[in-house]
């Protein structure tokens, strides 16, 4: 079988996938990426580039849709020079919704499609005015909408869809629903769990289990993953709990929801709204999965918060060290997290519900003790890639050979 994976920023979420499919008989795989892209991986790469950027005076609800129709091209132009060598792969496993895939069935009318979903826009009762607080104009509705265009183009084009979560997967309009099955890309189970002893140090200071640590873990800092929420938060426990240490791992920029004109985060502004003990409040930077786990490990309690969104790999990395998470009672979230049993949910908004919930679980750590083998257990039986990774490429599998996967919606 002749695997083509499509991913701007590859491997992303075909990083387990890739292992497990590497010692398959018969199978060969490649990928197309952006020429940008710096991961490092075993397979052959096909390289693309846009030829230029969007142009500023087109409509401002088209100019995501030129972008991606500009992505799209730059990647026709790359594969029908790999085809010529090549020839077709069996299967295309393609991230939706940034272009690429666009002409993937025009360049490859005999290959099977295999899209991966992970979100689809709404105007009205979605994240963005969650995230905002108030409704949308009519501009931005226009654009919001036009958002999906190449997403619809997928869903057209595709054989079957995958979207890794239920909450997920709702988002898209029901019509597809019974051509997308939910599948998680897994969690290392093995890697990411409990262990004693653990330590860990930062800016010289070596933490383990003992002391009352609060990690929060973010691609950037910025609303949607409720870092302003967070930080005041913060500010208020640092009075209360004299030895708490706070530590925050992610880059100072927006990663997700509307750019700031200066491209960074909302780290100084927080840090500007509110007072701190800096000698207590760490920030690392992205940091490698193996000081990730181990933070998570020796970690008090874990805040993750988002709205309703799709959700990040870190959250199930977390439960399955068996920390003890404190999340957002957000839809996303509350597909893993039943409150009082496998973790504690507050509302997004109420920094006081946060504040007095994290205070409760560092005064009593005993009480919620159960919660954390809870949490993991939701892992295990859930969502490790040692159970999903064979229905991952049996979906795969199917889907090449024409058959209705198995792996029904």
């Amino acid at each position: 079988m002749k695997i083509l994976f499509s991913h701007n920023n590859f491997p992303g979420q075909y990083r387990r996938l890739m292992g497990h499919i590497a010692d398959k008989k018969g199978v060969r795989a490649a990928t197309i990426t952006l020429k940008s892209n710096k991961n490092r991986y075993a397979l052959p790469r096909v390289d693309f580039e846009l030829h230029r950027e969007p142009k500023k005076e087109i409509h401002p609800a088209l100019y995501g849709v030129e972008g991606n129709v500009i992505t799209g091209q730059g990647a026709y132009k790359a594969l029908m020079a790999h085809k010529k060598k090549n020839g077709s792969p069996d299967i295309i496993l393609a991230h939706s919704g940034w272009g690429a895939s666009l002409f993937f069935k025009d360049i490859f009318p005999d290959a099977k499609l295999l899209s991966y979903y992970e979100w689809y826009y709404h105007c009205h009762g979605g994240d963005g005015e969650f995230a905002e607080r108030k409704r949308y104009d009519a501009n931005a509705e226009m654009r919001i909408r036009m958002k999906n265009t190449p997403i619809l183009h997928d869903l057209a084009a595709q054989d079957w869809g995958q979207s890794p979560t239920q909450f997920q997967k709702s988002r898209f309009p029901s019509i597809f629903h019974d051509r997308i099955s939910v599948l998680h890309d897994g969690v290392d189970t093995e890697y990411f769990s409990p262990a004693e002893g653990t330590e860990v140090t930062i800016a010289g200071k070596t933490f383990t289990s003992n002391d009352e640590i609060i990690t929060y873990v973010g691609r950037g800092m910025e609303i949607y993953r409720g870092f302003p929420v967070f930080m005041e938060a913060v500010s208020k426990l640092q009075k209360i709990r004299p030895n708490l240490h706070v530590v925050v791992v992610g880059e100072d920029r927006i990663a997700y929801g509307p750019r700031r004109k200066d491209g960074k985060g909302m780290k100084d502004e927080m840090l500007e709204k509110y007072k701190f003990d800096m000698s207590r409040l760490h920030f690392t930077g992205l940091q490698p999965l193996s000081v990730l786990r181990d933070l998570f490990r020796i970690s008090s309690a874990h805040i993750y918060l988002t709205v309703p969104f799709v959700l990040s790999w870190s959250m199930l990395e977390a439960m399955s060290t068996g920390v003890l998470l404190i999340g957002s009672d957000t839809e996303p979230v509350r597909e893993l997290v039943k409150d009082g049993e496998n973790g504690l949910l507050v509302d997004f908004w109420n920094v006081e519900a946060l504040v007095e919930t994290a205070v409760r679980v560092l005064e009593n750590p005993q009480e919620f003790e159960h919660m954390r083998g809870q949490a993991r257990n939701r892992i295990l039986n859930h969502y490790s890639q040692d159970d999903l990774l064979p229905k991952y490429w049996q979906l795969i599998t199917d889907v090449a050979e024409g058959r209705t996967p198995k792996l029904t919606p």
